[in-house]
């Protein structure tokens, strides 16, 4: 399976069809619309549609759809962030972006980010203070905003913390996902018997969980 490509064309064709019945992941009916929307071409673009299908916050599959095809702009936040954002066209996806935004502007290490975005995923308040302040106040030190508007914009990654979703699981998800993808455009014969012999017949475990 390793040695399957990440950029086989008909793997991409297929999913822009949104040609995916009985593929991990990428099986319900709600999850081929998006896909003939997004028209994705790269790897990437996989993984963080899973990403964003997992919490289901209703506004943000089209929103990073829109922001893909250029129909819409993300308000920036600050320049540090864009570098750790472009991946996903602006909007904050993972937990990861939040660990490296926290970082990039306030210093703090992975770990300190890794307590910040749990902090914010709480939602406790006397933590999510806490966080707050060590943020304006790493702002301030490494000179990279003002007090104020590093208040707003960890408001900001407060309001949306609890929506990310881990990148490393996400990942490991997609190149399954990929993988069975690419068997079914490839050989979509032996694809399709092996679903009858399993004896799901279409009917797939995981389209329930999602």
């Amino acid at each position: 399976p390793e040695s399957l490509p990440l950029d086989d064309p008909k793997t991409y064709e297929m999913l822009a069809r949104g040609d995916t019945e009985g593929v991990f992941q990428l099986d319900p009916v709600r999850m081929r619309r998006y896909l003939r929307q997004l028209q994705a071409d790269h790897f990437e673009e996989i993984v963080a549609l899973m990403a964003l299908f997992r919490p289901w916050v209703p506004k943000a599959i089209p929103k990073f759809i829109a922001l893909k095809h250029g129909r819409t702009k993300v308000k920036r936040l600050h320049p540090l962030l864009e570098d750790i954002l472009k991946e996903t066209y602006g909007l904050m996806v993972y937990q990861e972006q939040l660990q490296q935004a926290v970082g990039a502007m306030a210093g703090f290490s992975m770990g300190q980010g890794d307590i910040c975005r749990r902090a914010l995923g709480k939602k406790k308040p006397r933590e999510v203070a806490a966080q707050r302040r060590a943020f304006t106040d790493g702002c301030v030190k490494m000179k990279t905003c003002s007090s104020a508007k590093a208040g707003r914009i960890f408001d900001r990654f407060a309001e949306i913390a609890c929506c990310l979703f881990n990148k490393s699981h996400a990942v490991a998800y997609g190149l399954l996902t990929f993988q069975t993808a690419y068997l079914k455009a490839n050989h979509p014969a032996e694809f399709m018997e092996a679903m009858r012999l399993s004896g799901t017949d279409g009917d797939n475990w995981w389209r329930d969980t999602l």
